[in-house]
């Protein structure tokens, strides 16, 4: 390990081998959206498989969740045996091109906001928790539904390869390090470019590998760890570098199988050996600045199967700092107003919790206004439109109080989400 490589490390990060698909496979399949997204839409999940045809891609290799309710444990088992599969298979047969040693700065339009800019690479797992009381380098936004876990941890728990979804974000008032990053790569040809299926835009990506790129990567987030220990102060030591804006769960679940790992190897002298560099002790993620001008902050609505507007009404409408504003009949939603400089859900979410509970009904939780008005009008069912969420501050919040309650907001509408591309050896 040189110089930088140990300096970067001291700051959670690392260089990735990356895999991407070779030259002959169409990264129009190739690159399919986060597995977390129209969880309530089927139809979508259905044109994605028909646009992919038999030719390979990510949808493969992902475990979309509009399946988890619809399908048995049966099914859920041979769904993921057959993602397992799928990774040996595009590894053996040449699916790949080889592996590169870089990190990667990507370029991403979407159809409603400006390009935005993120960089891919590693970041330490043995520096990241996402429980409420921890306080580390790397820090979850939102509460984690531990409910969510168990079939993500069985897909990477001896999976050969990581498809990450993953966004991390940085604190970068001036936003000056990934677009300084973004000039020099942006020196040589891509890695790859794509349109992005179903009406999603666009994603470019560039090497970033250079000593001078990679020091200057390296100096960056020395100088924003700094400034996160004068701004939020440290606990432990640790300064509050990165929080997790995208794919919690998925972090957690990678958090959860390395701990699985060193439990089962602690008295293997190789593991012992390669500690530092086991490459499941690392996850791969793009890191983003918060104060991109491409990333909007949205509400996460929620749908409350079974329930009717007037009882739901009635049970939230107890909350002081939110006003509650019943939508036309046809549209069973009801409009939610934020009176306080909080985030809504830290008061909503608990009650609601206990209603559906109590109720026996059933909640989501739904990107864009329209899909909220789509399940509210076409089932039983009461769509909350929640306010929007201000980006200020968030780091503030949560390493003053933690984690937010879970799906508090989201990077954008559903369609802008990550999309698969990059690859990375687990085992």
């Amino acid at each position: 390990m040189n110089d930088i490589q140990r300096r970067l490390a001291a700051l959670g990060t690392g260089i990735p081998e990356i895999l991407l698909p070779g030259s002959g496979v169409s990264l129009n399949k190739w690159a399919v959206i986060a597995c977390d997204q129209f969880t309530q839409d089927m139809n979508y999940w259905e044109e994605v498989k028909s646009i992919v045809g038999g030719e390979p891609s990510s949808i493969n290799m992902i475990f979309p969740e509009v399946y988890l309710e619809e399908e048995s444990a049966e099914e859920k088992t041979e769904r993921i045996i057959n993602i397992r599969s799928s990774m040996e298979t595009y590894l053996n047969e040449g699916i790949f091109a080889p592996p590169r040693r870089c990190c990667v700065y990507v370029e991403r339009s979407a159809p409603e906001h400006p390009k935005r800019r993120g960089l891919v690479l590693t970041i330490d797992l043995e520096q990241y928790e996402w429980t409420q009381e921890s306080r580390p380098l790397i820090r979850s936004t939102e509460g984690t539904v531990t409910e969510r876990l168990p079939s993500r941890i069985e897909i990477r728990r001896g999976a050969p390869l990581e498809v990450p979804h993953i966004i991390v974000l940085l604190d970068d008032e001036e936003d000056l390090l990934i677009p300084s990053l973004g000039k020099i790569a942006r020196q040589n040809p891509p890695l790859y470019e794509t349109p992005l299926m179903i009406n999603s835009g666009a994603v470019s990506g560039w090497a970033l590998d250079t000593e001078d790129a990679l020091a200057l990567l390296a100096e960056g987030l020395e100088e924003l760890a700094d400034k996160s220990t004068k701004r939020y102060g440290s606990t432990g030591g640790q300064p509050f570098l990165f929080a997790v804006g995208d794919g919690n769960h998925s972090l957690a679940a990678a958090k959860a199988v390395w701990e699985e790992y060193k439990a089962a190897n602690k008295n293997d002298p190789s593991l012992i050996e390669n500690f530092e560099n086991h490459p499941a002790r690392w996850a791969m993620v793009e890191v983003e600045n918060i104060y991109d001008p491409g990333i909007a902050f949205e509400p996460i609505h929620r749908v409350v199967f079974g329930a009717e507007p007037a009882e739901l009404l009635e049970a939230i409408s107890v909350i002081k700092d939110i006003r509650c504003i019943p939508g036309p009949p046809e549209k069973r939603v009801i409009y939610i107003e934020n009176l306080s400089q909080g985030i809504v859900t830290a008061s909503l979410e608990p009650l609601l919790d206990s209603f559906v509970k109590e109720k026996g009904y059933s909640i989501d939780y739904i990107h864009g206004e329209d899909e909220a008005f789509r399940l509210a009008a076409s089932r039983r069912a009461v769509g909350l439109i929640l306010p929007p969420v201000q980006k200020e501050g968030l780091f503030k919040t949560v390493a003053q109080t933690g984690p937010l309650p879970r799906k508090s907001f989201s990077m954008g509408e559903a369609c802008d989400k990550r999309f698969y591309l990059e690859c990375r050896r687990l085992y």
